[in-house]
């Protein structure tokens, strides 16, 4: 009787594992495999992330405009004309050289007044006299012979009326028109008058 009751409980005891085993979860068939472990998420945040600004900060460089004025151009005062006689002669005071074949006398003349002079002078014999007026200079020969006077010299030589020129001659005898001048008066003329410049003889 009581091995009765033994094998009673034991086999009670086999029920009740067995529902247990009913009850709870499926045994895997798998028993080798592990299912993996589940892990909760963590929440996403729904704000959008503000990137650091790494950009720094422009500055703008003042801008100077260039000047809009030009400079001013210089400015140039040019001599005024001389007008009326030149000082201390009866020429013009436009003109560059003056004789006066009265008085026997001969000036340079620069912006009106006498640069040199007045100096001794001798012109045209009779036949051969100098005429009266206004010329220029045309050409200068330092060197100079007289094509019509058997290749006479004629030193200095400034022509200013065809063949009629200041050149050094003679102060003591007349000319066949030219203006005889002493050396030094002759290389000053010389040096000093250019082709173009005005010439005056008066009487």
């Amino acid at each position: 009787m009581r091995a009765f009751r033994v094998m009673s409980a034991l086999l009670l005891g086999v029920i009740v594992l067995a529902g247990c085993a009913h009850a709870g979860a499926e045994p895997s068939k798998f028993p080798d495999r592990v299912p993996p472990a589940v892990t909760a998420e963590a929440p996403v945040s729904q704000e959008p992330a503000v990137a650091a600004s790494t950009v720094p900060p422009t500055s703008v460089a003042p801008t100077t405009a260039p000047p809009t004025t030009k400079p001013a151009a210089p400015t140039t005062t040019r001599p005024a004309t001389p007008v009326g006689l030149a000082d201390g002669t009866p020429c013009k005071a436009t003109v560059s050289a003056c004789v006066q074949l009265s008085t026997k006398k001969a000036w340079l003349v620069s912006g009106g007044k006498v640069a040199y002079g007045p100096v001794p002078i001798t012109s045209g014999r009779a036949g051969w006299r100098t005429p009266p007026g206004m010329f220029a200079v045309t050409f200068k020969n330092i060197n100079h012979k007289s094509s019509l006077f058997n290749d006479a010299p004629m030193p200095y030589s400034v022509f200013f009326n065809g063949g009629i020129a200041f050149h050094q001659g003679s102060l003591s005898q007349q000319s066949h028109g030219c203006i005889h001048l002493s050396k030094a008066a002759a290389q000053a003329f010389f040096a000093a008058l250019s082709k173009g410049e005005p010439v005056q003889v008066v009487s």
